[in-house]
């Protein structure tokens, strides 16, 4: 009944560790730096660029199911090799595969984008998780992919210490009005990753947050949740110039708040006023 988070000391995998644990999963998880600070989890150092240390690291613990969430911005080998070889592992002992995707896969656009729309890449990062996915379909055609937008938490995760520190006008930081989500909580992704472990989801499914905003709305969100001015916030309007990241890439989520019983909240209801 063992299950393996692969990644587990980031941000999203220590919190499925977590929740895992909780609901009486013996867990193994795995770090390339440093073990994460996740209590009860069984911690191995793995590199997942090497494909013979994943093979025999899933073929000693011989999990029930394996959750996928190692990825490094800008390294194609961790975030695409990687994922790859973790899935062939999985297959090979016949583990159930939640593999962690994201919405960096998609082009742009105003329209929302359905769950099995086919990936449209326009940066590198994008490029590593639309290969990531197309290994991991084709290896374990059984893997549940999780399309998901950008992931917030408490005060110290990335995405809200950006809007602290954009708030506090800490010098070279600042929002972006061009760049538009579908937040979701660290806590619900991590909830439906352990209920998909048993279900028989397959395929890619979004795991956005059902508000859209930018991250001038998202800091402001967070300011008056933490009873902070929003007035001295630091806004730039130029996230793009120069660069291909998309502006607007919104997630059509209604499959999967038709499949689960985990609930994606939106921003306005995690960052209610403080």
């Amino acid at each position: 009944m063992t299950l393996l988070v692969v990644g587990a000391s980031g941000h999203l995998g220590g919190e499925v560790c977590r929740r895992a644990l909780a609901g009486g999963w013996p867990v193994v998880g795995t770090y390339h730096r440093a073990a994460g600070v996740v209590d009860g989890v069984d911690w191995r150092r793995l590199d997942v660029r090497d494909s013979r240390a994943v093979r025999a690291l899933v073929h000693r613990v011989r999990p029930r199911a394996v959750v996928s969430a190692s990825y490094l911005y800008g390294d194609w080998a961790v975030t695409a090799d990687g994922a790859a070889y973790v899935a062939m592992a999985a297959a090979d002992v016949g583990a159930r595969l939640v593999h962690l995707s994201s919405d960096a896969l998609h082009g742009g656009r105003p329209e929302p984008y359905l769950d099995d729309e086919p990936p449209t890449p326009v940066y590198p990062y994008g490029a590593a998780k639309a290969a990531a996915e197309t290994a991991v379909r084709l290896v374990h055609p059984a893997a549940a992919v999780l399309r998901c937008s950008l992931i917030v938490g408490d005060a110290q995760s990335k995405q809200v210490r950006l809007c602290l520190d954009a708030l506090a006008g800490v010098p070279g930081v600042a929002v972006f009005r061009d760049l538009v989500r579908c937040p979701v909580s660290v806590v619900d992704l991590a909830e439906a990753v352990i209920e998909l472990l048993d279900s028989d989801v397959a395929g890619p499914l979004n795991l956005g947050g059902p508000e859209a905003v930018d991250r001038v709305e998202l800091a402001r969100l967070v300011a008056r949740h933490h009873r902070l001015d929003p007035g001295g916030l630091q806004i730039s309007s130029t996230a793009l110039a120069g660069s291909p990241v998309p502006a607007e890439v919104r997630l059509d989520s209604t499959r999967a708040g038709d499949l689960l019983k985990t609930r994606l909240r939106g921003v306005s209801e995690l960052f209610p006023a403080g």
